[in-house]
């Protein structure tokens, strides 16, 4: 019956080629009701079936082996405390399991797994019920287990099964409804249409005639729009229809006042007079009615609709149960107006260098042939605007090889008469992130390494020593990190050497980073300025609304260096797909459900077309998550072998990596392959992933599941791409956020292969609402706007620590060269200027004013630059200057200041609670399912007191903290991420913490802040031995043998030391006391390589208030490049312990190819009244966990006119003189006879101690 009523519900009008088209929509109407009419009287008849089944079943369980089984089942699982289900819920749960598994004992092993946990309790209720699933199959039915529950006075599951049975009838119910609106509203239309139709004709003539067939037509019509009027209230009122379903139905439904008179109806009959129409449908034959229901397109399913919308021509909208799907068709690009293909070999030389970079290339696509003249023969700044996939890469070589040429380190330069270029030789091309720069960086070597030059990666991830960053040749980066390098330029810097600036992806500029590109291009205009030496910039980017003000921002000739090339320039073209699922918009479980149904729809298809297929995630979890749905439906639908896996005769190129498969230790990754399928996220081993990518470029699997940030790092294009869910959880702000269409943009140019599909297809799952959002935004294309206002005091700062700007009319000038003041000057309200303001002021001057003395003022209470008021003056500080060289928000300073001077002498705990207060740390949301796992961790993992509690941002970061640096091991996918993230940060900001301490003076919590730092960098605590740097060298044996079981004291830790006295020991005494009895030799190898510095120090006094410290610094350790690198870094304070204050701190650097030289210091140390008893030199490593010395310098030999003498002096008395006589031996006294007749006070005060008896 119900394949009956779809076959029924399915016929449209639209299908039938019928000259009496009304005949045929009077069928349509007829076939709704009768169709509607039946289901109702199906629907009762299953109430009765389903009533009658219940009372059956009740009158069964009154089988003794029934209520003995339901009991026994319903027992074992209330023994299972941890699960999220009621005891009812769960045992209903897994009877469902034992029926839908049919025997197969897999398949209900792995569906009891799913239900039941990995708990204990868990796996021994899976085992038992596997033992008893033919009893339970047999004898157990749903309303038993609803007796057993009521009999336990679990009165409310039943209630709650009803409400869930009810549920998904209502749910069925919406579905039917809203499915009823848009068919009546679709036929109300088509039938307005035909009516207006038969007006237009009629108004032509110079009598009125009314025809019989006109009559019909109105009938229907009225008719038609009655029930129309009807089916969308309903379904409004039950709340079956979204917003926008509302808004899409009424601007459909027709006018109920029949005024065909109406404005619209004017605009229609004039259209319809253009188009020439004949009188009525009675007029027309078959081909001219053809075409006109080919232009009508009925609402909810064709173009219509869209095209009021703004959507692309074509564009099609189709409801189905669950989901509502929108297909945009791949743009058509008329060939007919596309340049040639420019042929490399004739525009550059088959021998020559520029070639070589392009080998395997042998002409330019119509996009890169637009542009080859002003990128390869100009030196003008561009901008060039094309889809994901367009070829853009290219266009970058081109400039590089230009600029290569130009400055004489390839090939011949166009301007050899006058010699090469006076513009920098370094190329810096900037990507937005750390993975795409690696793709940029094996790009670029593999095509330049043969000419010579050098290619390196310089990110967070990637640390290049000076020397190698200067002589890489092109240097790729993100904007952070080139943003700081150029913070802290000076002359011979790096940003000085640049003399070609690529910024991929610029459309980042409406993201919250874009801030820091505008600072990066600002600061670049000011300084080719102030220097007057030429640097390229070329911007590259997505195709952007507002393109010619990303070009003023880029100083881009809008005549010569500006190319915009729309959608339809892709190579590939690209059919675009919106899903928006409708079902179970509340129950997230079911909402995932059955986005894995409709992503495995997809899948299959593609599949049986023989295409691969990559599908998008947003978690590393939900990498197999996926695999293991699309595997599990392949299998009930019997489509794994088949589709997924293959024919193992056609499949040699599978049968390559089996072995390798086979033997990886990724478990998830062996089980996925079997399927034929591959997983691809960041937390796999390096190799895994290597082998997961030739495996799916090969062929070897067919689908392949990864994480959405990866798509602009992985150069492995399918024909089929689909994102499954929009949610994305961002750790900066705490919670779940729509993934940006810029994301969604770039993921979907990895759909289609240029060299073998001539088509590709890109689709987007998400929830109905979210589907409607992209759509907009694809649409609508609202101009990317600044975020700099923002982020404009953290800027500013680091303007003036870099000496760029020392006033408020320089700060003014610099925010002119930014982003912000071209929008500002275009969209002036969006950025508080009002039409007076913007009238008496159309530079926007003024405005700049203000925001800069805002910023101004905000810094100067923060300490971190000195403001004048009266002189606009601007000085920085040394807060200001460690702000800017670590990153660190102006917040995070204010809270810093606040927090470090309400204790003197602060603790371990103290300093680490004042970090995690940052307010980089801010947006670290507190959630109440992950509150058991935090406490877990800080009673586990956390050997440093926390002092907030785990429900502020602060405490839960810094018992996650403390559990990555001691390696526990976190479960909660939301806590992995806010993990990964706050040790991403955390190191930075102890460094700068370190800094603001040391530059403070403050001794004590300089210290720990540097130990603090070091611990996050290398995961050891700075009380465990230093020797757990050489992990993977020695047994674990070593460490626990020579570290403290508990925390050290505050007053010092002494790990270190007993490392060293190791050295004092036989080998083989050293094995014993490690329990690595072989291995006592190794043990003191890597002992002496633990870097440590001998400190000789002498004082002599300058002047009353100042001593001169001469200090000799020998290292003393064995150097071995693999641990120590080129260099090793040492820093160096006076300290006076009794004030807890530093008087002197200095970095020193030893280099290796220096090793063993000694350094020497001239320090000039001042001192106050009363002499201290003596300084302390503190000597620590910059960045070997626990490797630190304390040398104390005493003063006991130092006297200072002016100063209280120390009480350590010995008082002279009032004593007679003794004469020389004392001495009482002749040969002694003319010793002094002719010198003096008596001793003076202290002789004769020493005389009897020193004379007459032996002093030790």
């Amino acid at each position: 019956m119900e394949s009956i009523l779809h076959s029924l519900e399915s016929t449209r009008s639209d299908d039938l080629v019928d000259p009496d088209f009304i005949n045929s929509l009077k069928w349509n109407e007829s076939l709704i009701a009768f169709s509607n009419a039946l289901r109702q009287f199906v629907a009762s008849n299953n109430v009765i079936s389903a009533s009658s089944a219940t009372r059956a079943a009740s009158a069964a369980s009154n089988d003794v082996d029934k209520e003995d089984t339901a009991l026994w089942l319903y027992n074992v699982c209330s023994q299972i405390t941890n699960s999220p289900l009621p005891t009812h819920s769960l045992a209903s749960a897994v009877l469902s399991a034992i029926a839908d598994s049919r025997g197969n004992e897999t398949k209900l092993q792995s569906s009891l797994f799913d239900t039941l946990g990995e708990s204990e309790e868990g796996m021994s209720a899976l085992f038992e019920i596997m033992q008893k699933s033919s009893d339970i199959r047999r004898f157990v039915t749903e309303d038993d287990l609803k007796n057993v529950a009521e009999m336990h006075g679990d009165m409310d599951v039943a209630t709650n099964d009803a409400s869930n049975n009810s549920d998904a009838l209502h749910e069925e119910n919406l579905t039917r409804l809203r499915a009823q609106a848009y068919d009546a509203v679709g036929l109300a239309t088509t039938l307005r249409t035909d009516f207006e139709s038969s007006t237009t004709s009629s108004t032509r003539a110079t009598h009125s005639v009314t025809r019989a067939s006109d009559k019909a037509a109105e009938k229907a019509y009225k008719k038609a729009l009655k029930h129309a009027s009807s089916a969308f209230n309903e379904a409004k009122k039950a709340g079956a229809l979204t917003e926008s379903d509302v808004i899409y139905l009424q601007s459909n439904l027709p006018n109920n006042k029949g005024d065909v008179a109406s404005e619209g109806m004017l605009l229609r009959n004039e259209e319809a007079l253009n188009m020439q129409m004949v009188r009525g449908l009675a007029g027309m034959n078959t081909q001219q009615i053809n075409d006109m229901k080919n232009h009508l397109l009925p609402s909810g399913t064709k173009e219509n609709t869209e095209m009021n919308k703004g959507l692309p021509k074509g564009t099609e909208r189709e409801v189905k149960e669950g989901y509502e799907k929108v297909v945009i068709p791949a743009p058509i690009l008329d060939k007919t107006k596309l340049p040639a293909r420019i042929n490399l070999d004739e525009v550059m030389g088959s021998d020559s260098d520029e070639r070589y970079a392009f080998e395997g290339t042998n002409s330019l696509n119509p996009m890169q042939s637009t542009v080859f003249d002003a990128a390869y023969n100009s030196r003008e700044n561009l901008l060039i605007c094309a889809p994901t996939g367009a070829g853009k890469t290219n266009v970058a070589m081109l400039t590089v090889v230009s600029h290569l040429r130009d400055v004489g380190l390839i090939g011949e330069s166009l301007y050899d008469n006058e010699g090469p270029v006076s513009t920098g030789k370094k190329i810096v091309y900037i990507a937005p992130m750390k993975a795409l720069a690696q793709e940029v960086v094996e790009k670029f070597s593999s095509k330049l390494k043969g000419l010579g030059i050098i290619v390196r990666e310089l990110t967070g991830d990637m640390q290049l020593s000076r020397a190698e960053a200067e002589a890489a040749h092109i240097l790729v980066t993100t904007p952070e990190k080139w943003d700081v390098v150029t913070r802290k330029d000076g002359d011979g810097s790096l940003g000085s050497t640049c003399g070609l600036l690529i910024i991929d992806e610029v459309h980042l500029l409406a993201d919250e980073r874009g801030a820091v590109i505008e600072s990066v291009v600002a600061r670049l205009h000011r300084w080719v300025e102030s220097s007057q030496r030429q640097v390229r910039l070329v911007g590259l980017s997505a195709t952007l609304p507002n393109y010619e003000d990303v070009a003023t921002f880029l100083r881009v000739d809008k005549r010569k260096g500006l190319f915009f090339f729309g959608p339809e320039h892709r190579p590939v073209p690209l059919q675009q797909t919106f899903i928006g699922v409708t079902a179970h918009t509340k129950d997230r479980f079911r909402r995932e459900k059955k986005m894995d149904d409709v992503c495995y729809e997809i899948v299959s298809n593609a599949l049986r077309h023989g295409h691969q297929v990559m599908v998008f995630v947003h978690s590393r979890k939900g990498t197999g998550t996926t695999a293991k749905a699309l595997a599990e439906r392949a299998s009930m639908n019997g489509e794994l072998e088949r589709l997924f896996i293959g024919d193992e005769g056609e499949d040699d190129v599978r049968t390559k990596y089996i072995d390798r498969a086979e033997k990886s230790r990724n478990r998830e990754l062996t089980e996925h392959f079997r399927n034929g399928m591959g997983i691809h996220h960041a937390g796999m081993l390096r190799n895994d992933r290597r082998l997961t990518e030739q495996m799916f470029n090969d062929g070897a699997i067919k689908v392949l599941c990864c994480t959405a940030t990866l798509a602009w790092g992985i150069n492995l294009p399918a024909h089929t791409v689909i994102i499954k869910g929009t949610d994305v959880y961002m750790p900066e702000k705490g919670t779940n956020v729509d993934l940006s269409i810029l994301d969604v943009q770039q993921i979907f140019g990895r759909a289609g292969r240029p060299q073998f599909d001539t088509s590709g297809d890109a689709t987007l799952i998400t929830s109905h609402d979210a589907m409607a959002r992209y759509l907009d935004k694809l649409v609508r294309s609202t101009p990317i706007e600044s975020n700099f206002i923002k982020q404009l005091a953290d800027h500013m700062n680091a303007e003036v620590v870099g000496g760029t700007v020392t006033n408020i009319q320089e700060a003014v000038e610099w925010i002119r060269y930014t982003y912000l003041h071209v929008r500002m000057c275009r969209n002036p309200l969006a950025y508080g200027v009002g039409a007076a303001q913007l009238e008496s002021d159309p530079t926007l001057r003024g405005r700049c004013e203000e925001l800069v003395t805002e910023a101004a003022r905000l810094l100067d209470e923060r300490k971190m630059v000195r403001y004048n008021p009266q002189s606009g003056n601007l000085a920085v500080t040394s807060f200001g200057r460690v702000a800017s060289h670590f990153y660190i928000r102006n917040q995070s300073v204010a809270t810093f200041n606040e927090m470090i001077g309400k204790k003197k002498s602060p603790t371990d705990a103290d300093l680490c609670h004042i970090m995690c207060c940052a307010d980089e740390f801010e947006n670290i949301r507190v959630r109440a399912e992950e509150l058991d796992e935090v406490d877990k961790l800080k009673k586990e993992s956390c050997p440093i007191k926390t002092l907030a509690p785990v429900e502020e941002f602060s405490g839960k970061c810094n018992v996650l903290l403390q559990a990555y640096v001691s390696r526990a091991r976190v479960n909660s996918f939301t806590l992995i991420s806010d993990t990964n993230y706050i040790a991403s940060n955390a190191g930075r900001v102890a460094r700068a913490l370190f800094e603001m301490c040391l530059k403070n003076g403050r001794a004590s919590a300089a210290l720990k802040f540097l130990r603090l730092a070091k611990s996050i960098d290398h995961r050891i605590w700075w009380f465990q031995s230093p020797l757990r740097h050489f992990e993977g060298e020695l047994k674990k044996n070593v460490y626990v043998a020579l570290e403290d079981q508990k925390v050290a004291s505050e007053d010092g830790y002494s790990t270190l030391d007993r490392a060293i006295s190791l050295l004092d020991m036989e080998p083989n005494e050293v094995g014993q006391l490690c329990h690595c009895f072989r291995d006592g030799e190794l043990i003191q190898k890597f002992v002496r390589m633990l870097p440590r510095v001998e400190v000789i120090c002498t004082v002599h006094p300058i002047t009353k208030g100042t001593l001169r410290f001469h200090i000799q610094l020998d290292p003393i350790f064995n150097w071995n490049g693999r641990f120590h690198g080129g260099a090793e870094g040492f820093w160096l304070w006076v300290e006076d312990n009794d004030n807890d204050r530093t008087y002197h701190n200095e970095y020193i650097l030893f280099s290796r190819r220096n090793h063993p030289e000694s350094t020497a210091l001239e320090l000039v140390i001042p001192v106050f009244d009363p002499l201290p008893q003596q300084y302390f030199i503190r000597i620590v490593s910059d960045s070997w966990v626990g490797c630190e010395a304390l040398i104390p310098v005493s003063f006991r030999h130092i006297l200072l006119d002016g100063l209280s003498s120390p009480t350590y002096h010995t008082s002279l008395f009032d004593l007679t003189p003794l004469p020389i006589k004392a001495l009482a031996n002749p040969d002694y006294e003319q010793l002094y006879e002719r010198r003096f007749d008596v001793f003076n006070p202290i002789q004769t005060q020493l005389f009897h101690v020193l004379y007459h008896r032996y002093v030790f």
